[in-house]
């Protein structure tokens, strides 16, 4: 856990959304637009289980495309017969899709080319994964309003100003900043929330009525590159003694990366407009519940020892990255306790944790051993073994009862 809470909930939530989309990190500005609310989800067609009849030559552009998300939107859209354009800065992984049609420039109209390779083109519907300032957006969005007729933009569950209200929906405050200019994150990424906040907004004003804003968790799975689910998992397949933080009951909401991307696509389909967190799993996750899947998901043998949230965050020394995880007490009680109601009704659906668990674990170990050398978040095996002694000499200095 970072050193102290309001770090905390900044840096898991911008940090981890800013690696994915590169991409739940996996906080009410000024009100919501009028829309925000609304939820013009159209029935599936009964005529073919699962989903929406396919479409017919339908087009999709994606803001992105080729990290984490990215590459899951590029799937789901693939499996549902679009055609599909990426626009990106062609940096991040050029390889991939060789057989897709891949525009250059920059999200910033004002660096290079900017935007000029979307100019006069149309699509169906464009996936917004990568805007994190509201100017940016705004140009993207405003560029192509008249020649989309959805915007589909990817904010954050950090967009809201409080985490202390369990079962808050869409309708909660989001976070507000004092110069809504600001274009930087902020020394503890306090910024992130209240700009994708300000993003949302942009992208209403621009097309009102035609966007969908969601708002995902901690986006989770095979080929995340933050690592902060992966280390549970991997942690766990390690063995031995693991530090387990705050209490088995404590509260845990995430969402598989090809739940969501699925899901985005469907609601591109259904042209679903408003706001929407995108939070799982189907059935309430707690800590306890997600180590005993990783547990079962692993050949090794590993115990589970459990320290107070109250010990972590008043521990010395250097951060104790505990991923994920969030004190289910004082500002951070709801953190892992936002409803996702709305998204459901919508159509939004999830696989068991289990099956997360195993297939993230899988992918792991298909990694060069350069890469499984060090975890990108998590304990170091030296400092877990510097806080579990720290706990233990705590107990027993307190002596029997």
């Amino acid at each position: 856990m970072p050193p102290s809470r309001r770090h905390f909930l900044s840096l898991t939530a911008a940090a981890g959304s800013l690696a994915a989309f590169g991409c739940s990190p996996s906080r009410p500005a000024p009100s919501a637009p009028s829309s925000a609310g609304s939820s013009r989800a159209r029935a599936p067609d009964p005529g073919r289980p699962g989903g929406p009849a396919r479409p017919a030559g339908k087009t999709l552009l994606i803001l992105g495309g080729t990290s984490f998300l990215g590459p899951a939107l590029v799937e789901a859209a693939k499996a549902r017969g679009y055609t599909i354009t990426l626009f990106n800065r062609g940096k991040t992984r050029p390889h991939l899709f060789p057989d897709i049609e891949k525009l250059h420039g920059d999200r910033d109209p004002s660096k290079g080319d900017g935007l000029k390779a979307l100019s006069g083109r149309s699509w169906d519907a464009v996936i917004d994964n990568s805007g994190f300032v509201p100017r940016i957006v705004k140009a993207s969005a405003e560029l192509l309003a008249p020649n989309v007729k959805q915007y589909v933009f990817i904010s954050s569950l950090s967009v809201y100003a409080s985490h202390t209200t369990p079962s808050a929906d869409e309708t909660a405050p989001v976070g507000t900043l004092s110069d809504p200019t600001v274009e930087t994150m902020g020394k503890e990424y306090e910024n992130y929330g209240p700009l994708k906040a300000l993003c949302e907004q942009a992208a209403e004003a621009a097309m009102p009525g035609r966007v969908t804003n969601v708002r995902p968790g901690f986006i989770v799975g095979p080929e995340d590159p933050t690592d902060r689910f992966t280390y549970w998992p991997v942690r766990v397949d390690r063995g031995g003694d693991v530090l387990a933080p705050g209490a088995p009951s404590d509260p845990i909401q995430i969402i598989d990366v090809r739940d969501l991307a699925a899901w985005l696509i469907q609601v591109v389909e259904t042209r679903t407009t408003g706001v929407f967190n995108a939070a799982g799993p189907g059935e309430p996750l707690t800590m306890g519940g997600l180590l005993d899947a990783c547990a079962a998901a692993s050949n090794a043998r590993a115990t589970f020892t459990w320290v107070s949230a109250q010990f972590i965050e008043k521990l010395g020394g250097e951060p104790v990255d505990l991923p994920i995880w969030a004190p289910a007490e004082g500002e951070t009680r709801a953190f892992h306790l936002r409803s996702a109601e709305r998204a459901r009704k919508a159509g939004l659906t999830f696989r068991p944790v289990s099956e997360t668990v195993k297939d993230t674990l899988a992918w792991w170990k298909t990694l060069p051993a350069d890469r499984q050398a060090k975890l990108r978040a998590g304990l170091t095996p030296e400092r877990e073994a510097e806080v579990l002694a720290a706990w233990r000499a705590r107990g027993k200095k307190a002596g029997p009862p």
